[in-house]
């Protein structure tokens, strides 16, 4: 929608399998829906016939259960993004691309430094899941890169999403009545407001903005502090006990935790945004601290 509503911008295509809802079509203004599955080779028709210059790819699943179980999800994202990929290779029409990823590549494990910056990889690598498939997703789009030099590629790596408007399994997490965590942990927590994430992807995909970048709030919040000030009830859990508690949780469809977000709440995550600020020419409106008041 804020691409439509661009003169500069002439044509907006909008591509996923399942057409928006009503309320969304009305706001999208005139972008154009098409309704298409990347992991099939038609997309490559879609984005020649329409000499499609900028590729947006925003559809990375982080939920299996959204998805439809893990495997459908790993298609989605490792298949998916390899046959747009493969099209994009193809157009000769396409200048940009753009990919939605996560901090979750760097992992969450006791051996992490104080704060990530892009060049520092996973002390703990992700042994699967979304960030994982985020990790392998980032490696095909370099291997992209070399071969289509002339093409601009920007890797956001956004941190969790919160917001009024947004559904998410953290967003839930603070909404449950008691709030488990792990015995003897405290993690950090840096988020991103929606509203800093939409004009993060708005601005990559209308600038030549090449690299890989942390998008993240300022400031972190510990994950006790975040508990109280939801004015929900800590229930502190063994270690031993995480993981039954967890599928607990995931099978009355509560919060559908993968052990990946179980490790990020174990050790959290904080990542540095130098680069946002002074080669993506980006700077937060809202700190952790408020988007998660908000």
């Amino acid at each position: 929608a804020r691409l439509a509503a661009a003169p500069a911008i002439d044509r907006v295509l909008g591509v996923d399998t399942v057409p928006p809802p009503r309320d969304l079509l009305k706001r999208m203004g005139r972008a154009e829906f098409v309704r298409a599955d990347i992991r099939n080779p038609l997309i490559a028709k879609v984005i020649s016939s329409a000499n499609v210059d900028t590729v947006v790819h925003a559809s990375l699943s982080a939920s299996p259960a959204s998805a439809g179980g893990r495997a459908t999800m790993k298609e989605m994202n490792v298949i998916g993004t390899m046959q747009l990929l493969a099209a994009c290779q193809k157009a000769t029409s396409v200048r940009r691309v753009v990919l939605k990823s996560t901090t979750a590549v760097y992992g969450s494990s006791s051996r992490d430094p104080a704060v990530f910056d892009e060049a520092i990889g996973a002390k703990d690598l992700p042994s699967g899941g979304y960030a994982k498939d985020a990790a392998e997703i980032e490696g095909y789009l370099r291997g992209f890169s070399r071969r289509r030099p002339d093409v601009t590629t920007t890797v956001l790596r956004f941190a969790n999403f919160i917001g009024p408007r947004m559904d998410t399994v953290l967003s839930r997490y603070f909404a449950l009545p008691v709030v488990p965590t792990v015995l003897g942990y405290d993690a950090r927590i840096q988020l991103l407001h929606e509203e800093d994430g939409l004009a993060v992807l708005e601005r990559a995909a209308t600038h030549e903005l090449p690299g890989v970048f942390n998008v993240a709030a300022h400031g972190v919040l510990m994950l006790s502090q975040a508990i109280r000030r939801a004015g929900k009830i800590a229930v502190p859990v063994p270690s031993g006990a995480v993981g039954p508690v967890s599928r607990v949780l995931r099978g009355a469809r509560v919060v559908d935790f993968s052990p990946e977000q179980m490790r990020f709440l174990n050790f959290g995550r904080v990542v540095d945004l130098t680069r946002l600020i002074d080669d993506f020419g980006f700077e937060p409106r809202w700190t952790t601290t408020q988007a998660f008041d908000d």
